[in-house]
């Protein structure tokens, strides 16, 4: 069950704040993303804590006019957990499940911002995620998603942004547990087999609620862990738990990404819900250190590091594989038609049957 303190990176295993353990790889982790409903205006915002390493980092990335500018930054946390600012970079828990702050202040990449997520669905708890691999355990880990809205300015190279709570919508997730941080371990594992991850993650926003889905998949396309629920907002009922879903995408010629993704689900009275995601444009998740080549999440950097980036998502090379895709999205059941907004992640390594993938990183035809 989720309380109040599991809005804070004070969690030491995956569960929630009741127990305690410990392991290297521990992490606890807060991730943001808010847009117009034209996708105009893209920002995200990341802050991981790292305790058995010392390490605490921190990410701003903003997408505008097709160019994508990060700050990413890394600190050493000296033990101090709550201390939840990095460089430029700040993260306040204003009123836990409610209310967030997120603040960027860098002269030098001409990003600042002062913005508040304000939860509009209470939050949900996803089925816990727990893969081994060879005889490591890869993943153990709670995850909790929220949507909401945004206000407060944002400033890009001198352009001021007013955002306020009925323009501008998104999505925070909190996550705990075990995932591999930092360096990589240099003994090899031996009966991990070949690299591979299937993962696709769509929280979507419609007038009076959100639908959530996603998905793990293994290499024959069999799901190891999945679900979907639609949340109607604060005061419009109880979350509904789909009984049954499935997924189903058209990649786009030379990449891993989707052109298309049609989702189906199934409520406990036997209603349909059909899904239509229609991808716009891709933001690069290594924008928050997520696989970035040299500040990936966990890693040492000393005292503090800052490094700043910008460039074109049309000219990002096709393996750089996580994406958020910015979707217009069609909902269709017996009640009619609705259209929404949502991002649809995307990670997909390795060999995957369903999608025509046999190797690490070839592309769809």
């Amino acid at each position: 069950m989720l309380t109040k303190g599991d809005d804070y990176p004070l969690h030491q295993t995956p569960e929630p704040m009741a127990y305690v353990g410990g392991n290297r790889n521990f992490y606890d982790r807060y991730f943001f993303n808010g847009y117009n409903a034209d996708g105009s205006v893209f920002f995200a915002f990341a802050l991981g804590v790292y305790p058995y390493v010392d390490v605490m980092d921190s990410a701003f990335s903003v997408v505008i006019g097709g160019q994508q500018r990060n700050v990413i930054a890394s600190k050493t946390m000296t033990l101090e957990r709550l201390d939840t600012s990095v460089g430029p970079l700040a993260l306040v828990v204003e009123t836990p499940l409610e209310r967030l702050r997120i603040r960027c202040d860098d002269t030098e990449s001409g990003l600042h911002c002062d913005l508040v997520f304000t939860a509009f669905i209470p939050a949900h708890e996803e089925p816990r995620f727990v893969r081994r691999q060879g005889s490591q355990l890869g993943m153990d880990l709670t995850r909790m998603m929220q949507n909401g809205s945004w206000s407060g300015t944002l400033v890009v190279d001198g352009q001021t942004y007013h955002l306020t709570d009925d323009r501008f919508i998104g999505t925070r997730d909190r996550s705990w547990g075990l995932r591999n941080i930092g360096a990589p371990d240099a003994q090899p594992n031996p009966g991990a087999g070949n690299v591979q991850f299937y993962w696709i993650w769509a929280p979507m926003n419609f007038e009076d609620f959100s639908i959530h889905y996603f998905v793990n998949q293994d290499e024959a396309g069999d799901a190891w862990n999945e679900n979907a629920v639609l949340i109607p907002k604060l005061g419009g009922g109880p979350e509904r738990q789909m009984k049954s879903y499935s997924y189903d995408c058209c990649y786009e010629s030379g990449t891993r990404f989707a052109s298309s993704a049609l989702i189906k689900m199934v409520d406990a009275a036997g209603d349909l819900y059909e899904i239509e995601m229609r991808p716009q444009w891709n933001f690069y998740m290594k924008g928050l250190g997520y696989g970035h080549e040299t500040h990936r999440h966990g890693s040492y950097h000393g005292a503090l590091s800052v490094i700043r980036e910008q460039y074109s998502t049309e000219s990002v090379t096709p393996d750089n594989i996580h994406v958020q895709a910015f979707c217009d999205v069609t909902l269709k059941t017996g009640k009619g038609e609705s259209q929404g907004k949502g991002v649809l992640e995307q990670l997909v390594i390795g060999p995957h049957q369903p999608s025509g993938f046999s190797e690490l990183m070839d592309f769809a035809s």
